[in-house]
């Protein structure tokens, strides 16, 4: 009889200990989802600036510098995006090779779960991030709340694709998200209209969402098989390839041909103002990758969920880099885009989990 409490009490022991070391892996993952979206801000303000500074302020200036609308609605965001992406993925692969694994990442490239990482990095990288590039710059910070739906967007394509459950805690968190990105968007109505640019930001912001979404789905599976620095390159180097050589070009050739692209390019990499996009990819590169590191230690869900409070960081950096810091105009947001971010991050921390589990009493009778 003894004997048999004793090993039902070294079993109950043993439970407790490896829960212990799963929650504490858990919480872990959680602190590094949230850094992740800090970093995120970081990235948004940085690749503003830089957007903002030297020839870019000629190009977005009052005479444009003769370039075209289309150019510089579409083709000055694809470069933009391009050139940080590009400098985000050296960032990448200089920190791979530092580590000795520049070999492990070239045999990753080819397998099933680095080929899943290039496929989720082809619509989060060129696709959404271009996007959120776009957005910014037709409706500024107001958009990085919406963009961060992708939370919402990924729990119900993990439902569609993977078929995974989405209980009411879960569909409560997505009505949540969405009537927050409502009550954020309604702050750039004035006089009771909208006007177009605004509302095509906040569509065109709605397609980074849904980019970044299916990023989070895929590549949360192939992130708990492939070293995070291995799999930040893959996403990087694809991403950067994709948008410099592939995006650019393509989008310059709907505008005023491949020679307008090739010229801004070369402008903007001998500028000044180069050295912003060189740090907002060192952040992008931080962010990212450790997105990837929060997916492998506490699922896909919630990592996605914890780097979203970028919903939050995004603008509170715009408002200190931009406005605070560099004086500029039109980067304050109003008290009730606040409260939609707030609002937001709470949505989609219910989505990923459930709130009550931070203040139930978990002891364990040992």
């Amino acid at each position: 009889m003894n004997q048999t409490i004793t090993n039902e009490t070294k079993k109950k022991r043993i439970n407790f200990l490896k829960k212990q070391i799963k929650d504490g892996f858990k919480r872990k993952g959680i602190k590094v989802g949230i850094i992740s979206g800090a970093l995120y801000g970081v990235y948004t303000a940085l690749l503003t600036l830089g957007m903002s500074s030297g020839v870019w302020s000629d190009w977005y200036g009052e005479n444009s510098a003769g370039l075209t609308i289309f150019t510089i609605t579409y083709l000055l965001a694809a470069l933009g995006n391009a050139l940080n992406d590009t400098c985000s993925a050296v960032w990448a692969l200089g920190n791979a090779a530092k580590d000795g694994k520049f070999n492990d990442f070239l045999r990753t490239i080819n397998s099933k779960p680095g080929k899943k990482i290039m496929l989720a990095a082809l619509l989060g990288g060129p696709i959404a991030g271009t996007a959120y590039v776009i957005a910014l710059q037709m409706a500024g910070s107001i958009i990085v709340p919406i963009s961060a739906l992708c939370p919402a967007i990924s729990a119900i394509l993990g439902k569609i694709f993977y078929k995974q459950h989405i209980n009411k805690r879960m569909a409560l968190g997505i009505l949540i998200c969405v009537g927050a990105s409502f009550l954020i968007g309604s702050t750039g109505v004035t006089g009771g209209e909208i006007s177009i640019q605004l509302f095509l930001g906040i569509i065109i912001a709605l397609i980074a969402a849904f980019g970044w979404g299916f990023e989070g789905c895929v590549a949360g599976y192939a992130s708990a098989m492939v070293d995070t620095q291995i799999g930040i390159c893959i996403r990087q180097l694809t991403s950067g390839i994709v948008n410099l050589f592939i995006v650019v070009p393509l989008i310059g050739v709907m505008g005023n041909g491949v020679k307008e692209s090739i010229e801004l390019t070369v402008q903007a990499l001998s500028n000044p103002a180069m050295i912003w996009f060189v740090l907002s990819g060192l952040a992008a590169f931080l962010s990212f990758m450790m997105w990837y590191a929060g997916n492998s230690m506490c699922g896909a869900g919630l990592g996605t969920a914890c780097n979203g409070t970028y919903s939050f960081f995004g603008p509170f950096f715009c408002w200190l880099v931009l406005g605070v810091i560099y004086g500029k105009e039109g980067w304050s947001l109003p008290l009730i885009a606040w409260i939609g971010a707030v609002i937001m991050i709470l949505g989609i921390l219910i989505i990923a989990m459930n709130p009550l589990d931070f203040i139930r009493n978990k002891k364990e009778v040992i």
